[in-house]
């Protein structure tokens, strides 16, 4: 049986070529990490190639999906100690009752027919679906607003990005409405971020009025 020659020493890559080949990889590596990996799976874009791509979308996505994960798992764990709490209180042979933890009532939308909104947009939510709405915004510039979940509850995240910068104002698990002012940190895009972690398709209602040149339905 004929086996394959072996290669001659001359054939065979030199240390030097080994050594170039593998830096060569590394650099290689490091400019995708930066470039592709890291704008498409945390969202992070240091040198501004990955939003061009619309690769830095994705991961702040996914960066958004994960803390609502997180956010669904620490409310999950506190209604079962709370549960536990609430059973072991029923044992007469407790001394002393369990706590209780209150939850502040979600404010109600503002019913006045009188006010008058600038934009109202709804959008309907499919279980495990998530939408964003964002409004151009200055530095310091106010806006009033007011949603409504109809048909279930959302987690949320009222948060903001511009050039190089990004903030989370607010979060919330379970929420079936909110209202307040949203004043801009810094110049760009700020607005909310809301998912239906629920078994049933869900209608949020968004109103808003105020110091913003623009909005829109990001995703």
């Amino acid at each position: 049986m004929y086996n394959t020659d072996a290669p001659a020493r001359a054939e065979l890559p030199s240390s030097a070529q080994l050594k170039r080949s593998t830096l060569t990889a590394a650099v290689v590596a490091a400019i995708l990490l930066v470039v592709v990996v890291m704008p498409a799976e945390y969202g992070i874009d240091p040198t501004g190639i990955g939003r061009l791509l619309r690769l830095t979308g994705m991961g702040e996505i996914k960066q958004q999906l994960a803390t609502a994960a997180l956010a669904d798992a620490a409310a999950a764990k506190i209604n079962r100690e709370a549960s536990a709490l609430q059973r072991a209180d029923t044992n007469p042979s407790r001394a002393t009752s369990a706590p209780v933890i209150a939850h502040a009532a979600a404010p109600a939308m503002a019913a006045a027919p009188q006010l008058e909104w600038r934009d109202e947009i709804p959008v309907t939510l499919a279980p495990g679906e998530g939408t964003e709405i964002k409004m151009t915004m200055a530095q310091g510039a106010k806006v009033q607003y007011a949603w409504v979940v109809q048909g279930g509850e959302v987690n949320f995240d009222t948060h903001g990005d511009g050039p190089g910068r990004k903030i989370s104002y607010e979060k919330g698990v379970g929420v079936s409405a909110d209202e307040g002012v949203l004043e801009a940190a810094f110049t760009g895009n700020h607005g909310w971020y809301w998912h239906n972690r629920g078994k049933l398709a869900v209608k949020v209602i968004l109103r808003t009025r105020g110091e913003y040149s623009a909005i829109k339905q990001v995703m």
